[in-house]
């Protein structure tokens, strides 16, 4: 297969999975965000939590359709751009994909429906175990994809028989080296994400005028939110980042923008700067002294290493992880500066009386998917150019397509998706924009017994015949 051709099969891919990933960060982070609001309405008794939750449950709904099917498209990749990986790795990736399907996939699907259409037609205690369900249904999907994913990372339990990856040991292969930090580092980001975005529908309409006690909770709990997971955030940062460089060293000098060592001298932290693959440098650079090892070895002169260690053909572009990877830590710190001002805002009492602050988080809104697209860049493009990091090069599991095919598709593709789902965002961003609204008190839906609203409207006949005028 040729460069241009295994290129456009690469994009492809991660053309798809950049749609696809926005809906499923969404869907986690808002399944549980309803919970928590049920919860409060059932032990509160108060009607702003039932009033949020049904503001938000539309827009849940919409993202879950989107998020189901973007995500077939992936599966269907597999087979038609990937065939040679999946005749590898089927073994293993195969099963753990349909453990989801087992587990989550059967788990939503038999909650939402109740979720959705059940509020006036169960008891509030089985509406909310189905919100929980569901929000539950949600976290065990991103477990299994991520032990997937994470599998083709760090590579554990398995053996090569006749070319193919056999697992011997499922319990090294769930949990192999990157899988819990991947696991938390990415569920945070889904929370994050989510309460980026309700900060800024609450900004939006405070800033419109619309103050009401549902648009002052939702800045409220987004604020909360914030403050607890933006700071934890990082330390998961930390974390997974000691774990890259324990497995994945490549990744990580391509991420730092580092090349070699010097005897005796500390690694420096590259704040920016431009990696050139070619000249084997980067230009431009702007380092602090130090700091590369303090962070990555906690030590004062702690050094790891290059990535004129490794074989040319062995390093990922260091030219887009450096960058990708800066862009996400920038958004987060942004994050916390906006947890951090909130808070401050709340403790001065001016939470509901700062333009700027309501501002500054309508801005904020995209920042958590631009954030997690970032991160997902810099982990897929960092374990190039191994599709199994180590043990299968990615050239070597891509279908023998021509470019033009690839480039065909890949444009069928793009007009599709911005279409499909640009409408579908449109209409989420419409249903934001309306906010949320007091609900009516429940009523009986009709049936047998329920005489205020019938069921068929002839039912209704004995009431309305006693008002009519009799004729002469």
């Amino acid at each position: 297969m040729d460069a241009d051709a295994l290129m456009l099969a690469r994009i492809q891919f991660g053309f798809t999975i950049s749609f696809h990933i926005i809906f499923p960060a969404i869907t986690i982070g808002l399944a549980s965000y309803l919970f928590v609001l049920e919860a409060c309405w059932l032990k509160t008794g108060k009607s702003v939590y039932r009033d949020l939750y049904a503001y938000w449950l539309k827009i849940f709904a919409v993202n879950f359709a989107m998020g189901v099917v973007s995500g077939l498209v992936m599966a269907y990749q597999f087979g038609t751009n990937w065939s040679y990986f999946s005749q590898f790795a089927g073994g293993i990736t195969g099963p753990l994909l349909a453990y989801e399907v087992l587990t989550a996939f059967f788990l939503e699907a038999g909650f939402l429906g109740v979720m959705l259409f059940g509020l006036k037609r169960v008891g509030p205690g089985l509406h909310l175990f189905a919100t929980f369900m569901v929000a539950l249904g949600t976290l065990i999907s991103a477990t299994w994809i991520l032990a997937s994913n994470s599998w083709m990372q760090t590579p554990a339990g398995f053996e090569i028989i006749d070319g193919r990856a056999v697992p011997v040991d499922w319990v090294a292969v769930i949990f192999n080296p990157s899988f819990p930090y991947r696991l938390v580092h990415m569920s945070m980001a889904a929370f994050l994400a989510t309460a980026l975005m309700v900060a800024a529908a609450a900004g939006w309409h405070l800033l419109r005028g619309n103050d009401n006690r549902a648009v002052r909770k939702m800045m409220s709990m987004a604020m909360w939110m914030l403050l607890f997971a933006a700071p934890t955030q990082l330390l998961i940062g930390d974390l997974h980042g000691l774990n890259t460089l324990q497995h994945q060293p490549a990744k990580l000098a391509a991420i730092e923008g580092h090349w070699e060592n010097e005897p005796g001298r500390a690694v420096p932290f590259t704040l920016i700067g431009w990696p050139d693959m070619q000249e084997e440098k980067n230009h431009f650079a702007l380092e602090i002294p130090h700091v590369g090892s303090l962070l990555l070895t906690h030590s004062w002169d702690g050094q790891f290493p290059g990535l004129k260690e490794f074989a040319p053909e062995d390093r990922p572009n260091a030219t887009v992880v450096f960058w990708t990877f800066r862009l996400m830590v920038g958004l987060g710190l942004l994050m916390i500066a906006l947890a951090a001002w909130g808070a401050w805002a709340r403790w001065r009492g001016r939470l509901f009386a700062s333009r700027a602050l309501w501002r500054f988080a309508l801005y904020m809104g995209p920042s958590g998917l631009v954030a997690i697209l970032a991160g997902w860049v810099t982990t897929e493009v960092g374990r190039q150019p191994w599709i199994v990091y180590g043990v299968m090069r990615t050239a070597d599991g891509v279908s023998p397509h021509g470019a033009t095919e690839l480039a065909v598709t890949l444009a069928l593709f793009i007009v599709v998706y911005f279409v499909l789902f640009g409408a579908g965002t449109a209409y989420v961003l419409q249903l934001i924009g309306r906010g949320p609204v007091p609900q009516v008190e429940d009523t009986p839906e009709g049936g047998p017994g329920e005489h205020r609203t019938p069921s068929r409207p002839l039912s209704a006949a004995d009431d309305t015949a006693a008002a009519l005028p009799k004729q002469g």
